[in-house]
């Protein structure tokens, strides 16, 4: 198979979108090296260098004109011979070439946007919705990454279900692979880490809920630390810890890369996540591959990642998240117990099931459609 993909997102985003899209092709890369893969787009870039170097990727410099994702880059990927196209950010060019057959897929992450429209502008949300739906409703296959993702589409986009396949996300290999003791000594010597700690990763935004965290440990002693880009919604968390006289207790890291990151996780007791509501969830993943015992949200998609052995909590009761944190806090073989089956469930989740998964669903629209 030739599969070319919209690589906007491979090239230019350093998480969340763009950690889907390098894993994605990655994973087919090494498991399936019999096919050819296509990176299209106008500008780029030396992030996933790794990954273009592997065999069967190759990358597509396409123009530079005006809206070219939208109006050239199908044309482009008909033209170098692709048979499927793949958007992998819930998008597809709106221009093709009747004259040269291409299957169209799209993965859709999620539709916040439409659950919490008070967290966008009226302009972003209109502009999301068109967009999804018009590739919702074009694409040959749509690709959810969860049933909580699954059921938002067939709710909000009207789209049938037997056009939709659940494919869920893996994680980076950083991740999976055994502790680095020189690299963990390095991290707690340059942050002055605490021996035990928890742990909270993802952008600093009101969707992720860190206040309700912040405010779980107040008045105890057990360290939070805390990884992922400020946003406005920083200075409300600032101030309470201001408030509360806290400063000691939470430390903020920046600037981490990926073997940075995983080594923080495997050192964590506890990694806390109590978003309001995810697509799927990859910072549970990333725990659960590191061994580390989590406690998420009851609702959206965070069950489906989290698995049987995960601790669920009502992420707008900040009681509730302080009884679960002192629970594993203070009975560290209950933690330990949950983390060990939290890393038999997330084989689920390994590359080799995401690529077979992939492959699949690729060879069977190919073949309705020969």
């Amino acid at each position: 198979m030739k599969i070319a993909f919209d690589a906007k997102r491979f090239f230019h985003n350093s998480s969340g979108l763009g950690n889907y899209s390098r894993d994605l092709v990655r994973i087919l890369a090494t498991y399936h090296p019999e096919n050819s893969y296509l990176l299209l787009d106008k500008a780029p870039s030396e992030k996933g260098s790794e990954i273009t170097a592997l065999q069967g990727v190759s990358v597509v410099q396409t123009q530079k004109s005006f809206l070219s994702r939208q109006l050239k880059m199908g044309l482009e990927a008909q033209q170098a011979g692709a048979e499927i196209f793949h958007g992998l950010s819930g998008e597809l060019p709106l221009k093709w070439s009747p004259d040269s057959a291409i299957i169209k897929v799209v993965t859709i992450h999620d539709l916040i946007f439409l659950r919490y429209p008070n967290y966008y502008s009226w302009t972003d949300r209109k502009i999301h919705f068109w967009k999804f739906k018009k590739a919702a409703e074009n694409a040959d296959l749509v690709i959810a990454i969860s049933e909580q993702t699954k059921h938002d589409i067939i709710k909000y986009l009207k789209i049938q279900a037997e056009k939709i396949k659940v494919i869920y996300q893996g994680c980076h290999e950083a991740f999976k692979s055994k502790p680095d003791e020189d690299l963990q000594s390095s991290l707690r010597g340059k942050h002055q880490l605490p021996e035990r700690f928890i742990l909270s990763v993802g952008t600093i935004e009101a969707r992720k809920n860190l206040l309700n965290t912040v405010a779980a440990v107040q008045n105890t002693e057990i360290p939070l630390v805390v990884v992922g880009r400020k946003t406005a919604y920083y200075k409300k968390v600032e101030k309470f810890i201001r408030k509360n006289k806290m400063e000691k207790q939470i430390l903020f890291l920046e600037g981490m890369d990926m073997s940075q990151l995983a080594e923080l996780y495997k050192m964590a007791d506890i990694f806390v996540y109590p978003s309001l509501f995810e697509g799927f969830g990859i910072p549970v993943i990333e725990a659960l591959f590191s061994g580390t015992a989590v406690i998420t949200s009851n609702t959206s998609s965070l069950p489906e990642a989290g698995g049987p052995d995960s601790m669920y909590v009502d992420p707008l009761s900040v009681p509730d998240l302080k009884s679960k944190i002192l629970f594993l806090w203070n009975s560290e073989a209950e933690s330990e117990r949950r983390a060990e089956k939290g890393k038999e469930y997330a084989q689920r989740f390994t590359d080799s099931r995401v690529a077979e998964d992939l492959i699949n669903a690729y060879s069977s629209i190919l073949y309705k459609k020969s």
